[in-house]
């Protein structure tokens, strides 16, 4: 039986980012995922936060996820 993040995953491998006004299109979520990642845990404050809502929405499985709320 799957899992609800599994469930959730969306299938379209590519999708779009966009963080304070800078937009990104990535071929594989691993690599945006690490990528968000990194840049959340090396920033504080503001920047760390836009970070790391963008990370949980591609952990959602969203293939559109940006940092406004």
């Amino acid at each position: 039986m799957l899992k609800t993040p599994e469930l959730a995953m969306n299938t379209r491998r590519n999708l779009i980012t966009v963080c304070n006004g800078r937009k990104m299109k990535w071929h594989s979520r691993q690599e945006a995922q690490a990528y968000f990642l990194e840049a959340m845990m090396s920033t504080d404050g503001e920047e760390h936060d836009r970070n790391e809502c963008i990370y949980i929405q591609l952990l959602n499985g969203l293939s559109y996820c940006t940092d406004e709320d």
